[in-house]
């Protein structure tokens, strides 16, 4: 199981927040096919939800700690009957900028505010 920083786990809530459970688990528990379904997600997204339906709380936590353990992922929230998961896809390719070319922030000239009558059309 990963370990993440206070830090690290705060930025992947906040990432997690706009996301919809990718895979879920029932009263049948983590079979074989929704581990595999969990591992898809992970190679794909890096991070995912999963939807816990009719376990109690006790067990929630524990069916988290499975899936890291099992995946070699990190645990990164669990509320509810949701659970965060992470792991770095370590396929994909790092987000870097050219080199060479800096950012620079775009600067649009305003226009100034024209009265109103200035902007209706006077009828003859």
């Amino acid at each position: 199981m990963i370990e993440l920083t206070s830090s690290q786990r705060s930025a992947l809530r906040a990432r997690a927040h706009s996301l919809h459970p990718v895979a879920s688990i029932s009263q049948n528990g983590l079979s074989d096919t929704v581990l595999a379904e969990i591992d898809r997600g992970l190679k794909a997204h890096e991070l995912i939800k999963v939807r816990v339906y009719g376990i109690e709380r006790d067990e929630r936590g524990a069916l988290l700690a499975e899936i890291c353990t099992r995946l070699d992922a990190a645990p990164v929230q669990r509320i509810g009957n949701i659970l965060v998961v992470y792991r770095a896809n370590p396929e994909a390719p790092a987000k870097t900028a050219k080199p060479g070319k800096k950012a620079t922030p775009r600067s649009t000239p305003k226009s100034p505010a024209r009265p109103a009558a200035s902007r209706r059309r006077l009828k003859k």
